[in-house]
């Protein structure tokens, strides 16, 4: 197994960890979502998907929490599921898989940031074609690539500088819902708005899918394990940390817009935030508004194309992936080519549709990411005592049986089509695999 002859510096501490971590989960996604969110269950009772993504966030985010402080490398799932699955058949076949679905997913999560990105940016561009909308993600996404082509310790300076216009971007408009805010708008329910039926749980799952999307991100700190300082005190806390904190903001967000726009209204908008503030305060606080949420987008694809960088650069350095992917830039210590495969591949992803890119991402991701990280932690704690474990789930089994619970309501629920989507991304994965395995790799 060949290893990386040159180290990662550890220059992440707790504070740059929960700002990457909240970087990316916040970002444009509930910006751009909140009409979809709305549009699934027909009403503001689409609240109930927030909550329940956020009760998953946590449990998932204790599963983790545990394995991030018994394995805190670089590389995230991968590293997981190679160590704990080591000593048996799906040792190699787990993570092989991951990196396979993460060619898949990876891409297109960075990528539906651009896609917001550019969404709010034909605020200022009344009239943008969709070739020119292609021009801002291909702009933005070449932009992100040049602030993260550097050192690390770098790197964490500017993720707390853009962390921070994420908290005054979500500060003012909580802020401001919360003064101006009326019951009787947010509240305005349909008729039978709770009637139990095949539709309204369909609808309860596309709220937690588009849920789930946007607190994606508690776990990016996970990703570039190797480069924290103290991991086994630092990752656990920082994901707690940031889904408590996102769970709270995004409720308050929530209710604030709804309860200004009515949600028949809310529904049919590309820039919510902005036609949130041009209600309340005018076209020009509007435009302001709209910068930040743009500062705020650019913050998340930065965190995620940070974190994500890093997947293709442990499988390599480990010999599963090509050997080119484990090089360190000369001077900078940063994984340059895997930096440049995946932002170039988000770029290209970008073209694609918000919800084809939402739907498809989360469903080609849940069977080999989220589902296997819980049977990962199982088989640690049952097979594998020789590994440390600093961090210890609370209340386990509980956690890991509604993270399992969660995550499987959203793929059955996700329609037929990105369901078959997710399980031909798997087989192939397998296919792969064993010609991976032919040839000799």
């Amino acid at each position: 197994m060949s290893q990386p002859t040159e180290k990662l510096i550890r220059g992440f501490g707790p504070l740059e960890a929960v700002a990457l971590n909240m970087s990316n989960m916040v970002g444009a996604g509930p910006f751009i979502t909140i009409p979809l969110i709305i549009a699934s269950m027909g009403g503001p009772q689409c609240m109930l998907g927030w909550l329940l993504g956020a009760v998953l966030a946590l449990a998932d985010g204790l599963v983790w929490s545990e394995l991030a402080a018994a394995m805190p490398g670089t590389g995230g799932t991968y590293l997981y599921l190679r160590e704990t699955f080591r000593q048996t058949r799906l040792g190699g076949l787990l993570p092989f898989l991951f990196i396979w679905q993460f060619i898949f997913s990876g891409p297109l999560e960075i990528a539906s940031g651009y896609i917001g990105f550019s969404q709010y940016v034909s605020y200022f561009w009344r009239g943008m074609t969709a070739g020119e909308a292609r021009m801002v993600n291909v702009a933005v996404g070449a932009l992100v690539i040049a602030l993260l082509y550097r050192r690390i310790t770098t790197v964490g300076r500017i993720t707390v500088t853009l962390w921070a216009g994420v908290l005054v971007t979500m500060a003012w408009i909580v802020v401001s819902g919360v003064a101006h805010f009326h019951a009787r708008v947010a509240f305005d329910f349909p008729a039978h708005a709770f009637t139990f039926s095949r539709g309204f749980a369909a609808g309860l799952g596309s709220a937690m899918l588009i849920a789930m999307y946007d607190f994606m991100g508690y776990y990016d700190i996970c990703y570039t394990g190797g480069e924290v300082r103290n991991p086994a005190r630092t990752i656990p806390r920082s994901i707690i940390y940031s889904v408590l904190a996102v769970a709270a903001l995004y409720a308050l967000m929530n209710l604030s817009i709804i309860g200004v726009v009515p949600w028949r209204e809310a529904m049919q908008s590309k820039f919510i935030a902005s036609q949130f503030v041009e209600t309340l305060y005018g076209p020009k606080a509007a435009a302001v508004a709209t910068a930040l949420v743009l500062w705020t987008a650019l913050a998340s694809v930065f965190a995620l194309l940070l974190g994500y960088s890093r997947i293709p650069y442990a499988a390599a350095a480990d010999g599963h992936f090509f050997g080119v992917f484990a090089r360190l830039h000369p001077e900078g210590k940063f994984p340059h080519v895997s930096l440049l495969a995946i932002g170039l591949l988000a770029i290209g992803a970008s073209f694609w549709s918000l919800d084809a890119v939402i739907s498809a991402l989360l469903t080609s991701r849940i069977l080999v990411q989220f589902i296997a990280q819980i049977f990962a932690l199982d088989r640690l704690r049952r097979h594998r005592p020789e590994i440390p474990r600093p961090f210890k789930m609370w209340l386990y089994p509980l956690p890991s049986a509604l993270a399992f619970l969660g995550w499987a309501y959203i793929f059955l629920t996700s329609g037929w089509i990105f369901i078959a989507f997710g399980l031909l991304t798997l087989a192939m994965g397998v296919a792969a695999y064993a010609v991976w395995r032919r040839v000799g790799a």
